[in-house]
């Protein structure tokens, strides 16, 4: 009798021991019992029927990183394009993605394909790239649509990197420098322009300043000539510098008479002069 109580207690101890099964944190397990889908084990520990249960998979339902490697698109306006993206998703139905779908990783991955090429062509070349934020929404929108019935949730898609042709680089590079270049172009006549007006200003406040200064003197033509004479020989000066000129200077008294007026002195009644003043000439003449 004791050795039946043994052999009964030893079969109930291993009846017990293996029917007890522990799900890790992160985890679930899909348990069949003959051969048909019957619940679901959760992180932590649970029991099933020995003999009459089978756990048919145990996966993880943390976030996965999907890579898609670059494929070939067309945009809108028949420019091709070589287009990669990275996805991120998670099972939330443990059961339906492993009886909905045969390979659930790679039916997401045909189907970022498929869905990349579709949202692509609907853009024009030069959008591509500035929408790219537009183009991960409507990514996610797709799919997430498209993977439910497979209890799996699409949480971030991202598309890494557009890679136009090698021509179509180098046409982009040259309009950039263009770009560049008129932009410096026209920053540089706005500067020259405000330099300008801020010369013409200076000037005229000087002139303003002189002005009101020359109306509180006596001596303000004086004043006037010294400041015409001066910037004449200062002007003389300066083309007199340069190597590919040749500078005359001329007596001031030989100028025009408007100019020779401004730069000497007033000399009330004065005479002017005549052939009686320069009996040289006047032999030379009649030699």
């Amino acid at each position: 009798m004791p050795s039946v109580i043994g052999i009964l207690s030893f079969i109930i101890i291993g009846y017990l021991i293996s029917s007890v099964r522990i799900i890790n944190q992160g985890e679930e397990a899909l348990v069949e019992r003959l051969g048909r889908y019957h619940r679901k084990l959760k992180p932590g520990l649970n029991f099933i029927v020995p003999t009459l249960d089978y756990i048919r998979l145990k996966d993880s339902v943390r976030e996965r990183i999907l890579d898609v490697a670059k494929q070939g698109a067309i945009t809108k306006d028949n420019v091709s394009l070589e287009v990669d993206a990275v996805v991120y998703w998670r099972i939330l139905e443990l059961e339906l993605t492993y009886y909905a779908i045969e390979d659930v990783e790679k039916a997401i991955q045909e189907l970022v394909i498929t869905t990349l090429r579709s949202e692509i062509g609907k853009m024009e070349f030069e959008n591509t790239f500035s929408s790219r934020d537009e183009l991960n929404r409507a990514l996610l929108s797709q799919l997430d649509e498209a993977t439910e019935p497979w209890g799996v949730k699409v949480t971030r898609v991202e598309v890494q990197e557009i890679v136009p042709p090698e021509e179509v680089r180098r046409s982009m590079q040259k309009q950039q420098a263009a770009e560049l270049e008129r932009r410096a172009t026209v920053l540089k006549a706005q500067g020259d322009q405000e330099a300008a007006i801020k010369r013409a200003e200076a000037t005229v406040r000087s002139i303003q300043m002189l002005s009101d200064a020359l109306q509180q003197r006596d001596n303000a033509p004086s004043i006037l000539q010294f400041l015409i004479a001066q910037d004449y020989v200062e002007a003389n000066q300066k083309l007199g510098a340069s190597e590919n000129s040749k500078v005359v200077f001329m007596d001031p008294k030989n100028l025009t008479e408007g100019l020779a007026r401004l730069i000497e002195p007033d000399i009330p009644n004065k005479p002017k002069a005549d052939d009686d003043d320069f009996p040289s000439r006047r032999r030379r003449s009649g030699s």
